[in-house]
């Protein structure tokens, strides 16, 4: 590909994308009546892209207050790369400044519980730990024991609001009778794929807390005391039970 032809294709993309176009052949065609169909045809591309990659936030506040504010977020973030399965980073980040959803305070962090399933289901696979393994290690050994999260592990404590069961009525079930019965509390997350399926729990702040420490590098005796350290009276076996038992681990050293 010659230089000429690769900026004669970025000239183009941009005018796609932003409707400005500088080079003055691509200005030419950007003047033909047709050229805003295609347009269009990336704008709605990259919105139907968005809904898909963000299906909580959609259902939240519905489908046209999601499109406009989708079309706006478009203008300021066009995609980066071809592959619209990973559109839409910073989207939780658009949302968290976006000044018509000032009124929905838990909007950017359900979509970022959305975005964490779609990093959780693009992720490299990896063979999660499995409880046997842990079974296997002495006793005295296991305090010093270092497990890692998965790699496709994402996880997050929400101090003020319940935003993983905010994400999961709108995500998965649509359970508005949970909704109207919702406690307004603080609630974490974790999402993770250790096979072909996002797995999505909620997590307590001590288990944040520990899996947090985990992911620092941190052995199991001092993860445990990070996680007792904000919630004394953590069931640890319990919590471990339940980590290993959704594939929250992807590597362990000893």
């Amino acid at each position: 590909m010659t230089q000429s032809l690769s900026a004669f294709q970025e000239a183009f993309a941009q005018a796609l994308q932003l409707g400005a176009a500088h080079d003055s052949a691509v200005a030419a065609l950007a003047a033909q009546p047709g050229f805003a169909v295609y347009r269009n045809t990336v704008t709605k591309g990259c919105v139907d892209a968005l809904v898909a990659n963000y299906p909580a936030v959609a259902r939240l506040v519905g489908d046209e207050w999601f499109r406009v504010s989708a079309a706006v977020f478009i203008g300021q973030s066009p995609p980066r790369c071809p592959m619209l399965v990973d559109y839409g980073a910073t989207f939780p980040d658009f949302l968290a400044t976006f000044a018509p959803a000032a009124e929905l305070p838990y909007l950017p962090d359900v979509a970022l519980l959305d975005r964490f399933w779609t990093e959780a289901h693009i992720a490299s696979d990896q063979t999660p730990v499995a409880a046997a393994a842990i079974a296997k290690v002495e006793l005295h050994e296991l305090g010093r024991t270092v497990l890692r999260p998965h790699a496709s592990a994402r996880w997050k404590w929400f101090a003020d609001q319940p935003i993983f069961s905010l994400w999961r009525c709108n995500r998965e079930d649509a359970n508005t009778d949970a909704l109207r019965t919702l406690v307004w509390r603080g609630e974490g997350a974790l999402l993770v794929r250790p096979d072909a399926t996002v797995e999505a729990i909620e997590l307590s702040a001590g288990g944040c807390a520990f899996i947090d420490a985990c992911g620092a590098g941190a052995q199991l005796a001092s993860a445990s005391l990070a996680a007792l350290d904000v919630e004394h009276d953590i069931d640890l076996s319990a919590l471990m039970a339940q980590l290993l038992q959704v594939g929250a681990f992807g590597e362990m050293h000893r």
